[in-house]
Formats: C-alpha cells, structure tokens, sequence
C-alpha cells in the first residue's frame, strides 16, 4: 500500500518510493538524506501534527507537514 509520509502514524514504517513536486523540492528532501529505497520511520508527530519526526538511515529529522506530503511511502 503508497501513502504519503504525512499519513503515517506514530510507529508507522516503510520505504521511500517516489517524490512529488518540482525538482527543487525533490532536491531539499535529497540533501536532507530522504533517498528512494531508504527504510522510515514514524517516530513523533506534534499535537497538531506539524512537525514529524522520522528515523531514517540511524538518525532522527524533523519534517515540515507540506515536506512530508511530497514523499511516497510503501508500508512494510
């Protein structure tokens, strides 16, 4: 199942598919270490949720609410 990365709940994971958005977009969440085919996980997402916070590649990062809907997930 694809959703995006703002749809995932606490605890949620799975794996980078796809970017949406223009290429400067795509860019930012590449430099931020957001790569197609890295595992993700759910780790916090605030009360009002924005910010999220991910475990990818064995560290934690926080991501905006619009950054996240950019990323397309698959569901372990």
């Amino acid at each position: 199942m694809i959703k995006t990365l703002n749809n995932l709940e606490k605890g949620e994971n799975g794996v980078i598919r796809a970017f949406k958005g223009n290429s400067e977009v795509k860019k930012h969440l590449m430099e931020m270490g957001l790569v197609r085919g890295s595992d993700v996980k759910v780790e916090r997402v605030a009360p009002l949720g924005d910010p999220i916070e991910v475990k990818i590649k064995g560290y934690s990062l926080s991501l905006r609410k619009e950054e996240a809907k950019q990323i397309e997930i698959e569901i372990k």
